[in-house]
């Protein structure tokens, strides 16, 4: 691999280093946990490598509370947020994040690394997508934007970011009513450990002391060409008792699910097993 390498220090080198390469063919690096793999399979000519390892911008890697939700700085590693425990009132992504790879690779790698490399399998997307978040995002002249992070990703490896910006935080809402939600992560692979996702279901959802449900998120992964937020799923439990919920209730749910699932069959497992298990695992939550 052979590419020129620009490490900024500060929010404002940064900016101005996307700036000044914006004829340029540049990527960014971070945790590098992604990056290295795909440059190894495919050597890119002329690359520019904007290094945000150095950045020492707090704003970036911190962990803060708003009134609107929590924000979680790009540059947060999976690590940070397995020991923030601000972050434990959304089991969803706690679990997530513990089923991502190994605790070297969680050490170095980022939520916005996550996030960016727009994988259909990205756990810890598919838990943030759940959970409604926002993608905060920068250009190069210091204007913000946010986009619900379902509509962030537009294809497989691809999102609405612009050339000239970069994921700067991402704001996770918070909407308790001080019962603990039903809240989690399902993965399935075809082994334990250090696994892409065949199938993956992240589920967060706010019932009131009764069990009467009140809001929720519901999002799938590695079933379609992105992330999927099941709304017409959602739509049906608002209002029923979590704790009351049939078999028949549970077989509509499951297949409101299924309408949202588009798999591919790979050498790893087929289209038909891919929605076979991801209609039993949605059952499964209840």
């Amino acid at each position: 691999m052979n590419f020129n390498t620009i490490s900024p220090l500060t929010i404002t080198e940064l900016l101005e280093a996307i700036k000044s390469n914006q004829n340029n063919h540049f990527r960014f690096g971070a945790g590098y946990t992604d990056l290295i793999l795909e440059l190894q399979h495919q050597d890119e000519n002329d690359l520019t490598i904007i290094n945000l390892a150095k950045l020492n911008d707090s704003s970036l890697k911190n962990t803060s509370k708003t009134n609107l939700g929590i924000r979680v700085g790009a540059l947060s590693t999976m690590a940070n947020i397995l020991d923030n425990n601000d972050l434990y009132v959304f089991p969803v992504l706690i679990e997530a994040v513990k089923s991502l790879a190994s605790p070297q690779i969680r050490a170095t790698a980022t939520i916005g690394g996550n996030i960016c490399t727009a994988s259909p399998a990205g756990d810890a997307s598919c838990a943030l997508v759940s959970l409604n978040a926002l993608c905060e995002i920068i250009n190069s002249d210091g204007n913000i934007r946010t986009v619900p992070i379902v509509d962030f990703f537009t294809g497989v490896k691809t999102t609405v970011l612009q050339k000239d910006e970069f994921l700067r935080s991402v704001l996770i809402p918070t909407n308790s009513n001080g019962v603990e939600p039903v809240s989690g992560f399902i993965k399935i692979g075809n082994r334990n450990s250090m696994e892409i996702a065949l199938v993956s279901l992240a589920f967060h959802i706010i019932h009131d002391d009764q069990g009467i449900i009140n809001s929720a998120g519901i999002s799938i992964g590695s079933v379609a060409k992105t992330i999927m937020f099941a709304e017409m799923a959602i739509a049906f439990l608002i209002g029923k008792n979590i704790k009351q919920l049939s078999e028949n209730d549970k077989n509509q749910f499951a297949d409101l699910i299924l309408n949202y699932a588009n798999p591919i069959s790979d050498i790893r497992a087929s289209a038909w097993y891919r929605k076979q298990v991801l209609w039993n695992i949605s059952k499964s939550i209840f």
